[in-house]
Formats: C-alpha cells, structure tokens, sequence
C-alpha cells in the first residue's frame, strides 16, 4: 500500500515540480531519517538542520513537514535566527516530555 511519503510531493501544475518529485523518488527516505536523528540529536530550527547536515533548505524542510505530519516532530520552543529573526525550534515528543 503506497502512502503520502512514497511519492515526494509536488505542483502538479509544474512540469519542473514534477521533474524535482520523479529525482527524489527513493532518496526521501533516507532523507527524513536524517533530519529526525538530527532532530533527535538536538532539537533544532530549519536553519540550523540545513547547517549542521548541509543539505539545501529545499530538501530539508519537506522532509522536517513529512515528520511533523506523521507526528513524529514538534514544536518545542523558539528562538532566534542568525537574521535576528524568531524560528521554531523542532523537537521529537519524548524529548519535549523530558525537558530540554
């Protein structure tokens, strides 16, 4: 049974979407994995995972929504950007229940 993570997510009024979609099939995956033990590691903003694991913002927060989706990551704090800006801080539920 395929589900919503099978198949990367695209615009399906956007050929170059379609095409970005098609190149990903099979590497979502392990991409998500990456982020959520990143995450699992140290909660983190977007930001900062696209730092610390040094893949494109593109890629990364698709896969960070995947997780938040499949109630897998939370929000658990916010803090701020290298901008100044405020970000969410993302977490996993037992290490919001553990305090961090």
């Amino acid at each position: 049974m395929q589900t919503l993570f099978d198949q990367p997510p695209y615009q399906a009024h956007s050929a170059t979407s379609i095409e970005a979609a098609v190149s990903m099939r099979g590497k979502t995956a392990r991409i998500r994995d990456l982020v959520l033990e990143a995450i699992k590691e140290r909660p983190s903003t977007d930001e900062e995972l696209v730092a610390r694991l040094q893949i494109s913002q593109n890629t990364v927060r698709p896969r960070r929504v995947e997780l938040v989706q499949r109630g897998l990551v939370v929000e658990g704090g916010r803090r701020k950007t290298q901008s100044g800006r405020t970000a969410i801080v993302w977490t996993t539920n037992d290490l919001l229940e553990g305090g961090f």
